[in-house]
Parts: structure tokens; sequence; C-alpha cells
């Protein structure tokens, strides 16, 4: 089960692709200069996954306006994640969680997907300023796509 709101968002650096190679992206380094929008996703290459983050690269400017960085995290490779990104012209910063460090740390496993290992689940959290969760949901399955509207809410909010 995902953590609560009102749980400190256990800070975590990650692994990104950019123009420059490897990036370290942690999450802390947005405490007190705005919200974070951390969305866990499965697998890249996926179709549903593919269709929630091509849906949020088309907002992203809403997200902006809210003062709110989203963050993608999923347990592929740095290296699959940008590959997929470019295909599907994805914006999001996308992080990897190869070891499931994080995954676990937000009790977001969803274990054996389509019988092929641990991954992590369909999970939305809106983090403010101050590093506390607002906003948490763990979607029942895969194929299901977080409340944008309450994460939107939840941004509102603050």
């Amino acid at each position: 089960m995902a953590l609560e709101i009102g749980t400190k968002a256990p800070d975590f650096t990650l692994k990104s692709m950019s123009a420059d190679g490897l990036v370290d992206v942690t999450l802390s380094s947005n405490f007190g200069k705005q919200a974070t929008v951390i969305l866990f996703f499965p697998l890249a290459f996926t179709g549903v996954c593919t269709q929630e983050l091509c849906d949020v690269t088309a907002g992203l400017q809403k997200y902006a306006d809210l003062k709110a960085e989203v963050l993608g995290i999923s347990v592929d490779s740095p290296f699959a994640q940008s590959a997929w990104a470019k295909k599907e012209s994805i914006s999001i910063k996308l992080l990897s969680d190869l070891n499931k460090t994080v995954t676990k740390a937000y009790d977001v496993v969803f274990p054996g997907l389509a019988g092929i290992g641990d991954t992590s689940a369909r999970a939305a959290f809106v983090i403010d300023q101050a590093g506390m969760i607002v906003y948490s949901e763990q979607t029942p399955t895969p194929k299901d796509l977080p409340d944008f509207g309450k994460i939107e809410a939840a941004l509102k909010a603050l």
C-alpha cells in the first residue's frame, strides 16, 4: 500500500539521462523551491505507460504554472528510458530505480508483473515544498491511470 498523505516523503537520488549523459536527480533539491509530482510506472515501451507519460508531457505547462516538477520513476535502466522518451517525445524527467529501492521506500512494488518480475506499480504522489506527501494514489491495476484531476487539485491547494 502506497505511503499515506501526511508522511514525510523519503528522499532519494536516482539516475536520469540528460543531453550530457547520466545525471543524479535528488528529490530534496526541490524542497523550499517547488512541489514535486512523482509518477511511478511499471515499464517503458508499454501501451498504458506510453499513453500516461505522453499525456502528461502534453500538459507539462499546467504543472509548471502550478509550480511543480513532474518526475517519472520506473525500474527500467536510464538507457531504456532515454530511448523510449526519444521515440515517444516524452519530455518528463525519467528516473531509473533499477534496484527498486525507491519503489520499496514508497511501498509501491507490483509483484510479478506479467510473470516477468517485480516492477513499480502505477502510482502518483504530490510532494509539497516542505517534503510532505499531500496526495497519494496507487491504482488498482497497472492498466488504470492515476486521477490527474485530484493531482491537479492537490497542487492548487498548496
